[in-house]
């Protein structure tokens, strides 16, 4: 009978053990979208802001332009 324990045992390590190798690479493969994503974002940020550069200078020339013009 202590063969059946143990048998059953074993298998409850097993198993837990598989579910532990399964949930490290869901995390691995959710990881892997996060930085993704977040590479993504960091791409619309530098784009937002080359082109918040870009309106800043035209904002400046249009004032100096505004500013000839007054005098």
């Amino acid at each position: 009978m202590a063969t059946g324990i143990q048998a059953v045992i074993l298998g409850v390590i097993i198993g837990t053990l598989g579910a532990i190798v399964y949930s490290l690479r869901v995390l691995v493969l959710m990881e892997r979208r996060i930085a993704r994503l977040d590479a993504h974002v960091e791409t619309l940020v530098k784009t937002i802001l080359e082109e918040e550069d870009e309106i800043l200078e035209e904002e400046e020339e249009i004032e100096d332009m505004l500013e000839d013009h007054v005098e």
